[in-house]
């Protein structure tokens, strides 16, 4: 499969702007990214399940498998975290947070890609080993949350300009690059 169509999005979206991609196109990203790992997802888990709110919203929103490091605001690097290890989270913090993109690396499972089909997200990758060239789309950290879990585990909202290139592997129709999803 050839590389499909480019897109420049914000990290506001609709439904409508998920479901026009496909598997094979590339998104550029600006606007701001949720980092979020194991312990953060489990945490917003709960307090949805709880019927709380979060103290960010997520509705449209695009979370970043990610543990930055960041020194003040500036993001020195922010490459992308396995994202396998929140397979089992990820379908219900899709399906409860109205959240509309994942980035992350290294492809998700079966029930990810069956929560991205029902509710209208999309999985994107970002290529493994250049948190320098991620550090350098951020325009810096806008909030953090949580930061008891310690810094990898925060949700840190950092402001992005051209983030990418996202690949399309897991799309709203369910596609997939992915053989195991």
């Amino acid at each position: 499969m050839g590389v499909g169509k480019v897109h420049r999005l914000g990290t506001s979206l609709k439904e409508g702007d998920v479901r026009r991609l496909r598997v094979g196109d590339v998104v550029y990203l600006s606007g701001e990214l949720y980092t979020m790992r194991d312990i953060a997802h489990l945490r917003a888990i709960e307090i949805l399940r709880g019927k709380k709110r979060l103290p960010f919203d997520l509705r449209g929103k695009v979370i970043y498998h990610c543990g930055p490091i960041v020194r003040g605001t500036e993001v020195v690097s922010a490459g992308p975290t396995t994202s396998m290890r929140m397979e089992r989270t990820e379908a219900d913090l899709v399906h409860l947070s109205g959240l509309r993109a994942i980035v992350g690396k290294g492809g998700m499972g079966r029930g990810t890609l069956e929560a991205l089909r029902k509710f209208g997200a999309v999985y994107l990758e970002y290529p493994g080993g250049v948190g320098a060239l991620a550090a350098r789309s951020s325009k810096g950290v806008k909030k953090s949350y949580w930061r008891d879990l310690g810094d990898p585990e925060a949700v840190w909202v950092i402001a992005v300009e051209d983030f990418g290139p996202c690949f399309v592997t897991m799309d709203s129709h369910g596609e997939t690059l992915r053989k195991s999803a």
